[in-house]
């Protein structure tokens, strides 16, 4: 099923800074000059080995719909720094560009491009912004669902991811791309009725404790809730005392549905000791019969916590993950530091040079190849001015020139992107969101285990082949004169 957001006019959200340069490059005879920028990130967030890239379709929706409205114009008009001719000129302006990028759900790597806008300077200048708001964002919470869902399915039991943070999230428009880009990462559900309907993803949900408050004991709380759907009621366990009363209850009403030709389909921890409380109380529904009730947990989740839950022996099936997800908190989360640089301007290699190497932007039109062994595990990325490295070529550490080896013999070599967009449109009809998903979860699963780990994750290798190292070098000396 494929679901896309309603379009909204999005020509004002930019940074003030790209129109003025627009109405510069307008102004100077700029404007038309084919620009060719690079967006990439510099780390993995969360100390993370790897992340997943996510919001590539919402991206490719707001450049087919790219349009300044008459209130736009109005409205810059109205700041007084913006001449008539050009304003103007922003009347019937449309994205033309051509996009080559990762497809959404990709596995992704620090230093690599995985985004290039080839197009007219002052419409590749204007989208940054809104590129870097949407991709930044969505591929920082798809990681994060990613590791969460890898810290659940080590679970000998198994387990799964649902997201919960609309309440936590940064706004409306944050809850709903939260939940969009979680279930890139492979979350299974999210309980944000709105990006349900919006992006057609499963919805799922208990009830609060004010449910049970509401009714005179928890029993006829637990009993009203069920009338009302026998067949999807997952019973929230600790407003009162997890073991002594929810727990009891929720067994009562189990077996009162179950007479009734349904089952109960889940119960719910929301506080306490979670692997000790789940041990429990997967215990006692096996015991009384109902080993197919599912065991949800929430209650501030993260991948670390999860992780925890299923070494102390816990027995959870879905973890409802909120907070931590739709915030992507957690040490090194918080933001992932994508830019947007430019490479070339009127087929002139352009590059930011910068006392730190790690800060220097790269040169040229680059394509980006990936590695793949024999057992069809992924190796190493590169990135070349043409072909994929031969065996026995050299490639380098993007930011240690000195940090180089040889290209390995029995590798398989793939073009790790593909153009998206010509001439201001799609290629090819939009991706679904289950399409995403199941690209992010076959690439996780080619990825070698260490670069999968939480903590301390082996570092993917990406390479520069001699001719991007080369391009570096050579227009590094060219500005290190000025620069000195």
């Amino acid at each position: 099923m494929t679901v896309s957001s309603p379009p909204t006019p999005a020509a004002l959200l930019t940074d003030l800074y790209q129109l003025t340069m627009m109405q510069g490059y307008h102004a100077y005879g700029l404007h038309t000059e084919e620009a060719v920028f690079d967006l990439y990130f510099r780390r993995a967030p969360f100390h993370g080995g790897f992340a997943v890239w996510a919001g590539l379709e919402p991206v490719l929706d707001l450049l087919e719909s790219l349009r300044f409205t008459d209130a736009d114009l109005a409205y810059l008009d109205s700041l007084g720094l913006f001449q008539p001719d050009f304003l103007e000129a922003l009347r019937g302006w449309t994205f033309s560009g051509r996009v080559t990028a990762f497809r959404e759900g990709s596995v992704v790597f620090a230093h690599e491009p995985l985004l290039t806008v080839t197009a007219p300077l002052w419409e590749a200048q204007l989208v940054e912004t809104a590129l870097l708001n949407t991709l930044n964002f969505q591929t920082l919470v798809a990681t994060k669902a990613a590791r969460c869902v890898l810290a659940a399915e080590a679970s000998p039991y198994g387990g799964q991811v649902v997201e919960f943070g609309a309440r936590r999230a940064q706004g409306p428009d944050g809850a709903v791309s939260a939940a969009r880009a979680a279930f890139v990462g492979g979350a299974v559900g999210t309980s944000n009725v709105e990006a349900g309907r919006r992006f057609g993803l499963p919805l799922t949900g208990t009830h609060a404790h004010a449910w049970v408050e509401s009714f005179p004991d928890e029993l006829a709380a637990f009993r009203a809730y069920a009338r009302l759907y026998p067949d999807s009621t997952t019973l929230l366990l600790d407003t009162v005392d997890t073991l002594a009363s929810g727990l009891p209850n929720a067994l009562t009403v189990a077996r009162e549905l179950r007479a009734a030709g349904h089952e109960l389909r889940g119960v719910r921890l929301d506080s306490g000791d979670l692997a000790y409380l789940s041990g429990r109380i997967r215990a006692a529904l096996d015991e009384a019969g109902f080993g197919d009730v599912k065991i949800v947990a929430s209650n501030d989740l993260s991948e670390s916590v999860i992780a925890s839950v299923i070494g102390e022996g816990g027995r959870i099936d879905v973890y409802g993950v909120g907070t931590q997800l739709a915030t992507a908190g957690g040490e090194g989360g918080g933001a992932l530091g994508g830019v947007f640089k430019l490479a070339q301007l009127g087929g002139v290699p352009k590059m930011k040079l910068t006392g730190d190497p790690a800060k220097s932007s790269l040169p040229g039109v680059k394509q980006v190849w990936r590695a793949v062994n024999a057992q069809g595990e992924l190796v190493f990325d590169a990135l070349t001015l043409g072909d994929a490295p031969r065996t026995g070529e050299r490639v380098s550490d993007p930011t240690n020139p000195l940090r180089a080896s040889r290209v390995p013999g029995g590798l398989t070599w793939e073009p790790a992107r593909d153009t998206v967009m010509t001439g201001g449109r799609r290629t090819t009809a939009p991706e679904t969101l289950q399409a995403a998903q199941a690209r992010a979860r076959a690439e996780l699963a080619r990825l070698p285990a260490g670069t999968r780990r939480a903590l301390n994750p082996h570092i993917y290798r990406v390479g520069l082949g001699d001719d991007v190292a080369g391009l570096r070098d050579r227009v590094a000396a060219t500005l290190r004169p000025a620069a000195e």
